[in-house]
């Protein structure tokens, strides 16, 4: 997930929203004998650059908690999420664990026995929206909490339509063929198809969708290389072949060229989340008139439930001492104020119940707020995170340019360990 919306929430105006002073929070022990305590926060980078880069975010949080709490000392850092698994990975694996690990939630740091259940951890357990409980969930005890949200749509270019004379959104894959050819006709990405390493899961999993494939079935069991799914990639080989797309999908990642490309004009159409919207308000090409959202085309029709996305917060285990105080961070950094600072400055939704219901009648993030609860996830499988989405990342954008069944295949044979 990632981007910016124009609206920036200062430090001074989430402390005012909060109403925060010491005694909001309570008190452990006295200050005059609170230990000296230090939590380090490691969290993905959802910026376009140094300008909204996530740390300053997690700064502005950091800070405002040490006034709390002198004895605390907050470090945060952040990570790129298309260098994210690599180095998470590498990190856990050197035992370089962080107090607090906001990202990806990895199922296989629980059965390492790492992480705390999330009811030791914060005041509120049940603050995040249920949508994705289980799937932050093991064994039906949830580890960790949606710290960030999103559900995603098809987007489109009004301007290039009209110039293109298509006089309404597609709602099958051959209509969105033929629209995406006219558009190429104009010197314009017909159809943006971003299968770089970035979030090439999300891209795959919604052409799998309007096939009714998937990467797992109703009872768990993976299913890469199913026929509904080697169905969907054989149109989009066809998709690409036909020059509708951009050039090499495999490289092509969704913030950094997909969103800048439809934000500066020259995409007809993509599957994209809220966030898109602040890539358009800050490029400044395009006006809120000249854009549009429709539901996914699929196979037949439109995809009846989309997919739906959340980022997790969760805590390492760590001394009995400093628990406490990382509790009160929690509580902290999830606060109504501090999860619409985020949902603001990066055009996403939050993932507090609280938060999401604030939301419903914004003009921006309304509708994404009340398709969440209808969306599909990504798998909670234990080898999902360390083993099976790294590989997909890597390989599966090769499938729309090679031989889509070997790669599907080896997809499936890895997630299987066949």
């Amino acid at each position: 997930m990632k981007k910016r919306i124009a609206t920036t929430v200062s430090l001074a105006m989430i402390t005012s929203v909060l109403g925060v002073s010491a005694s909001s929070f309570g008190a452990v022990t006295s200050r005059a004998s609170a230990p000296k305590v230090t939590i380090t926060v490691l969290g993905a980078d959802y910026g376009s650059g140094p300008s909204n880069t996530t740390s300053k975010y997690w700064q502005n949080i950091a800070q405002g908690f040490m006034k709390l709490y002198p004895n605390v000392t907050v470090k945060t850092s952040t990570i790129n999420w298309n260098d994210y698994n690599t180095k998470v990975t590498a990190q856990i694996q050197n035992k370089n664990y962080p107090d607090i690990l906001q990202g990806e939630f990895f199922p296989q740091y629980v059965s390492d026995g790492l992480l705390y259940p999330l009811s030791k951890v914060l005041t509120n357990p049940n603050a995040g929206s249920p949508v994705f409980k289980s799937s932050f969930s093991v064994n039906n005890v949830q580890y960790a909490m949606p710290f960030v949200t999103s559900a995603r749509t098809m987007f489109y270019n009004k301007k290039l339509f009209a110039q293109a004379k298509i006089s309404a959104p597609p709602t099958t894959w051959a209509q969105l063929l033929t629209d995406a050819k006219a558009i190429a006709k104009l010197g314009k990405i017909g159809y943006s198809l971003p299968l770089g390493p970035e979030e090439a899961q999300a891209e795959s999993y919604l052409w799998m969708l309007g096939s009714g494939g998937g990467w797992q079935n109703a009872k768990g069991q993976y299913t890469i290389n199913s026929a509904a799914n080697l169905k969907a990639f054989a149109f989009l080989k066809t998709l690409v072949a036909s020059g509708a797309t951009n050039p090499d999908p495999a490289t092509w990642n969704r913030t950094a060229d997909s969103a800048k490309a439809f934000a500066n004009g020259q995409v007809g159409m993509e599957f994209n989340g809220p966030f898109l919207t602040a890539t358009i308000a800050s490029a400044g090409v395009l006006k809120a008139s000249d854009y549009a959202t429709a539901a996914i085309p699929g196979a037949n029709g439109p995809v009846v439930k989309t997919l739906g996305v959340a980022d997790a917060i969760q805590v390492f285990k760590s001394s009995a001492a400093k628990l406490p105080w990382i509790k009160k961070f929690m509580d902290y950094a999830t606060d109504n104020a501090n999860q619409l600072a985020f949902a603001h400055e990066y055009a996403l939704l939050p993932g507090t119940v609280s938060a999401l219901n604030s939301l419903k009648n914004d003009p921006i993030l309304g509708s994404f707020v009340a398709a969440l609860p209808h969306t599909v996830l990504f798998p909670s499988s234990a080898n999902w995170t360390s083993t099976v989405l790294p590989a997909i990342k890597i390989q599966i954008g090769t499938a729309v340019t090679g031989n889509s069944a070997a790669v599907l295949g080896q997809l499936q044979s890895l997630a299987t360990g066949g």
